[in-house]
């Protein structure tokens, strides 16, 4: 099964949380903090794998995540580093950010090996907020939380000739006689319906790579027919076979043929348009009469582009066709689609923003203090519920600016606050 376009989430591994343990053993009256750090959270890595050609694997599972790191532990014993997550993926697979369509990772390189998301950092346990001050902490750091994002997939195969034209003029044929692809071949419309890649080799060390996609007819950009989903297979050929039926017995006219084809390549996509073009003439062999062919070839030579006649049926004319395709493909470089968007950027643009502080009134008469602010200092730090660690949380929210809010929500002397649970009075 071919599939070209699927939807995942990925999510790389949370770091674990530092220990807040503290040294306990005989004879030892004072024991001073000992916990460990938690350890770092799996990466996200994309590979691309020569033995994959399609998406299907993606079909059926929809999320993929790495390991969590492992919490710290007393004695300082630090938590063990989430296992990393490799993601196979077929070259000229191209992952986009879901909600915005931009680009964040091109694999279009053999065996390219790309970090997409990095593991959350591991928490810091308690014995690293020791000072001379602070002798017994009771905090510990919460680890990060991986990253995680929501992409799509989409495969662009990676060939240097792409064959277009109407169906049935003998793209699948002339695949087949040139390389060892197995396209269906049959006289009918859209013999062909799915993406295939054919190799064609000269001789030692000389070949190029050949991509036969469905017939295209008018309205294809729009999606009429097989229409775009196909279209971008070709975006990263280096140039195109134009084929086109010259023998007319279909009652088609080869000169609108070849206008309409390349009028669905340009609303695509300009850059399709413009790479170059190689014209076939094929069925030369059902030609009766040769002023309908130098007709053609004149109106393609007039719009710059080069006419080959051919007879796939026969062999005929294939051969200085192919040598001549080496040549040119020896100067023509591989332009890159797109550029890739930073993923840190796209991840921060999406998340919501949260006022610092949000105060509000409780039918009870407590003012309930939540916010971005509140929030940071949660998800960084493990509160234990004793005395020393409910001040030193607050002394960091007001820090923060807690108390000028406070002010402004209108809270009075001898009010009470409730942050996260922990309930208190409010002393000006």
């Amino acid at each position: 099964m071919f599939i070209d376009e699927v939807v995942i989430t990925v999510k790389a591994g949370n770091g674990g949380d530092g220990a807040a343990t503290f040294r306990r053993e005989k004879f030892i009256q004072f024991g001073g903090p000992d916990g460990g750090d938690g350890g770092r959270g799996g990466e996200v890595r994309f590979v691309a794998d020569s033995n994959i050609n399609t998406l299907v694997d993606f079909k059926f599972k929809k999320k993929f995540q790495a390991e969590d790191g492992g919490n710290g532990a007393k004695k300082r014993c630090f938590g063990k580093n989430g296992e990393d997550l490799v993601i196979k993926v077929p070259v000229g697979t191209q992952v986009r950010d879901y909600e915005s369509g931009k680009l964040l990772l091109d694999m279009n390189t053999l065996g390219e090996h790309r970090v997409f998301l990095r593991g959350g950092k591991g928490g810091f346990g308690n014995e690293k907020f020791k000072n001379s001050i602070r002798r017994a902490p009771k905090m510990a750091e919460k680890g990060r939380e991986g990253a995680e994002v929501k992409v799509k997939l989409e495969l662009k195969l990676l060939a240097d000739v792409a064959l277009v034209g109407y169906p049935s003029v003998g793209k699948s044929s002339l695949i087949n006689k040139v390389s060892s692809a197995k396209s269906k071949v049959g006289a009918y419309h859209f013999t062909t319906l799915e993406p295939k890649l054919g190799v064609i080799r000269l001789g030692e060390e000389r070949s190029f790579v050949i991509a036969d996609i469905p017939g295209l007819i008018e309205g294809a950009s729009e999606g009429v027919g097989l229409g775009d989903k196909f279209l971008r297979h070709i975006e990263r050929c280096k140039m195109i076979y134009h084929i086109v039926d010259v023998s007319g017995i279909e009652g088609r006219d080869p000169i609108e043929d070849y206008k309409k084809i390349n009028k669905e390549l340009t609303k695509f996509s300009e850059k399709l348009a413009n790479k170059k073009q190689i014209i076939l003439a094929n069925k030369m062999d059902l030609l009766w009469e040769t002023e309908k062919y130098e007709e053609f070839k004149k109106y393609v030579e007039a719009d710059g582009h080069k006419i080959y006649p051919i007879s796939v049926i026969l062999g005929d004319g294939i051969k200085e066709v192919i040598n001549e395709t080496y040549t040119l493909l020896q100067d023509i470089k591989r332009e890159p689609l797109e550029e890739e968007a930073n993923i840190l950027q796209v991840i921060k643009e999406q998340k919501t923003t949260k006022a610092p502080f949000i105060i509000t009134e409780t039918e009870e008469g407590l003012y309930d203090v939540d916010g971005a602010m509140v929030d940071g200092v949660l998800a960084k730090y493990i509160i234990t519920y004793e005395e020393e660690s409910v001040i030193t949380f607050i002394h960091m929210l007001k820090n923060l600016g807690l108390e000028e809010a406070l002010r402004e929500a209108g809270v009075q002397d001898g009010d009470t606050i409730r942050i996260a649970d922990v309930e208190f009075d409010y002393v000006e």
